[in-house]
């Protein structure tokens, strides 16, 4: 669910003209694109950061920089934005009930409403860590705590995401040995799911799907190969941490044991 944003240009390890850290001998950090570096350091969104990389606001061991995709060490270089570091914010992680219809975005060129929208305009800066797509509903879990995100988003980390799908038409036992098994998409084979019939309506069934990735768009590509539609998709749980009795459209902050369950540490 992750990749490159509209726009955005991706290089290799070495792109052209990008800024090279670790030059003082010290052994490499953690090395990321500038509007990246910004956003990991609390000052706000990668697109909000852009354009004040571009505004000249930006410093990098002093020295202003306006190429917001220079590559930086976030362990080994300082970075400034007028002059000013970025505040240490105290960590914040929140689990939101997505309603259908809510883009997971900071701002959405169509004008549709987002998921900061349901957020108090004064909670200090966080990022959605994974997304669900604007058709789907459910668990997501907002936070500003860069690790905690990468756990959650990382295919490596085999964290399991779990929901509830309606399709149509009622699949058959085949169609869903097909999905625990993996299916072939454009983009390679799906991980084996755990997939378990819930509730079989007229023409239609409700179905359980636990999975260990999250592309874009995974489980509606997994049932149309498979010659079905989804219409309706609810995450219902990230790791041991459960939706729960949550409302659409509210949220709760995590508490140490709420991030336990969630992340199985």
């Amino acid at each position: 669910m992750g990749g490159a944003k509209s726009g955005e240009c991706v290089f290799g390890e070495n792109p052209p003209g990008a800024m090279m850290a670790g030059h003082s001998g010290k052994p490499p950090g953690q090395r990321v694109q500038l509007h990246r570096a910004l956003s990991k350091l609390g000052w706000g969104s990668r697109t909000q950061a852009w354009d004040w990389i571009r505004a000249g606001e930006v410093q990098v061991d002093g020295q202003v920089v306006t190429n917001p995709l220079a590559w930086v060490d976030l362990d080994h270089q300082r970075i400034t934005r007028a002059g000013q570091e970025a505040l240490q914010a105290p960590s914040l992680t929140l689990a939101l009930h997505k309603p259908r219809g809510i883009v997971t975005t900071r701002q959405d060129e169509r004008g549709r409403r987002t998921v900061y929208d349901l957020l108090p305009p004064d909670l200090p800066w966080i990022f959605p860590a994974g997304r669900l797509d604007a058709d789907s509903e459910g668990l997501l879990i907002l936070t500003n705590d860069s690790a905690l995100a990468l756990r959650l988003t990382d295919p490596e980390h085999h964290l399991s995401k779990t929901y509830q799908v309606l399709v149509t038409p009622r699949p058959a036992p085949g169609a869903l040995e097909h999905l625990r098994r993996g299916v072939i998409l454009p983009d390679g084979r799906t991980r084996p799911a755990g997939v378990r019939l819930l509730e079989e309506r007229p023409g239609a069934a409700l179905v359980e799907m636990v999975l260990t990735e999250g592309r874009n768009r995974q489980i509606r590509r997994m049932w149309a190969s498979q010659g079905h539609r989804v219409r309706r998709l609810v995450r219902v749980a990230i790791g041991g941490y459960l939706l729960g009795d949550l409302a659409p459209g509210t949220y709760r902050q995590l508490d140490a044991a709420d991030l336990r369950r969630l992340t199985g540490l």
